[in-house]
């Protein structure tokens, strides 16, 4: 098994820079989620460890090589796509093989390792079809197979499950996670959507534009955000954010619409007439009904939009030129036009830099 790491990497084509000066170690057995929205870099960075672009400046070093200058099928690594990349004419046997099979790989080896393969999947009844016969997540599955045959050091993810429907996404993601724990093999997982990054990733490398924004463990990064783009992109619904600027001694904070106190452990030093943006997640919004916890602030809101998914209500409110999201039980939805009066908890406010987007306080 392996660690990656990335020092001062950066990758440019012609002109445009898409990764700039990224520093990142995947720790040896650890499941890493690299997630972002799409063009923040994170596929190439990925095909840069696989081998598939150069490396404009900086080093790539997989376990204690740098591979800079070696060639992709070298690097002992094998990646999932998020086309299945099946060939149509082999059955999903010959599928497995054929990578074996290039590497000149015995065939004594060759029937041992693909029956494995196909036990851990749970697809050895489907050795004899073809990619045709079978279903989306069969398909995926027949394309993890042909990663787990070879035995990499290092599994690369390229958003291998955007071609599954929502139902099977779920299923997929937690197959995924079980075998990684079982192989104990580092794996770099891109993804564009934060709930696939959340549950299943040790950590998340959260980038934008090109730059590293946070790494952390999935929940640490989404109760301590380090800035105003990491809070924004992590959250279903997303954290709150409010354009405000800090009264007198930073005590409170004037957004568009109303006033409210701020925290000191939450501004830090911080003081009048700094511009910030004020972060609070729909589950800090507490509608009558529930119990709020620690220090408050009454804020009224004008219902604009209801969204009903279930298991609960996600009610959109106006406060001056403001909207707060925040949820409801769905048995006592307030109705649209109407005014609740909701409490923030203070305790769980974030506050960031409007100018570098920076996080303010502890």
């Amino acid at each position: 098994m392996a660690s990656v790491i990335f020092k001062q990497v950066t990758k440019r084509f012609g002109p445009v820079s898409v990764i700039e000066g990224l520093d990142l170690e995947i720790l040896d057995h650890e499941f890493m989620v690299l997630v972002g929205p799409s063009g923040c870099g994170k596929s190439t960075a990925l095909r840069m460890i696989a081998g598939l672009e150069d490396i404009t400046g900086g080093t790539i070093s997989i376990g204690d090589r740098v591979v800079n200058d070696v060639p992709p099928k070298d690097r002992d690594v094998a990646m999932v796509f998020q086309s299945y990349a099946l060939y149509p004419h082999m059955t999903v046997r010959e599928n497995l093989e054929f990578g074996l099979r290039i590497r000149k790989t015995p065939k004594t080896e060759i029937d041992r390792l693909v029956p494995e393969a196909a036990q851990v999947l749970g697809i050895q009844q489907l050795m004899q079809r073809k990619p045709k016969e079978l279903s989306g997540g069969q398909r995926q599955r027949v394309a993890l197979g042909r990663a787990i045959v070879r035995k990499p050091s290092v599994f690369l993810f390229d958003e291998p499950l955007s071609n599954l429907d929502a139902k099977l996404r779920v299923e997929v993601r937690a197959e995924i996670k079980k075998l990684q724990a079982r192989l104990q093999v580092t794996t770099v997982y891109v993804t564009h959507d934060q709930v696939e990054a959340m549950t299943m990733g040790h950590r998340i490398a959260i980038l934008n534009a090109g730059k590293l924004q946070q790494v952390g463990a999935p929940l640490e990064v989404y109760e301590k955000p380090a800035n105003h783009f990491a809070a924004g992109f992590i959250g279903t619904p997303p954290m709150n954010l409010i354009k405000a600027t800090l009264g007198p001694g930073g005590n409170t904070a004037r957004a568009a619409g109303f006033e409210m106190p701020v925290p000191p452990a939450a501004r830090g030093s911080a003081g009048e007439g700094r511009k910030v943006v004020l972060g609070i997640r729909p589950e800090n919004v507490v509608p009558p009904g529930r119990e709020a916890r620690g220090q408050t602030h009454r804020l009224a809101l004008t219902v604009e939009i209801i969204e009903v998914l279930g298991d609960e209500v996600v009610i959109h409110g106006r406060a001056g030129e403001d909207t707060l999201v925040f949820k409801q039980d769905p048995h006592r939805p307030a109705a649209v036009g109407s005014v609740v009066e909701v409490q923030l908890e203070l305790d769980s406010l974030h506050v960031f830099d409007a100018e570098n987007e920076s996080r303010l306080g502890s």
